[in-house]
């Protein structure tokens, strides 16, 4: 489950560049690489990057317990 999340995280980053992109440059890196926003490759990773978002939001707890990571409490 460790490496799912790994992917999971690493999916994110590339949607998270994607975004920063878009904001700063009006680019959107995935169109571009893998032939438009409306590609089908293009929309598979939309797609992946959607559920990887909704896996870590919905999994934050048992990552952090798998992990070992303990929250910091200000």
């Amino acid at each position: 489950m460790k490496s799912f999340d790994v992917i999971a995280a690493a999916v994110l980053v590339v949607g998270g560049l994607n975004w920063g992109l878009w904001g700063l440059f009006e680019v959107d890196l995935v169109a571009t690489l893998f032939g438009g926003n409306t590609a089908l490759l293009a929309k598979l990773i939309y797609i992946l990057v959607g559920f990887s978002a909704a896996y870590q939001a919905v999994a934050i707890k048992s990552i952090q317990r798998r992990w070992s990571v303990v929250p910091a409490i200000d």
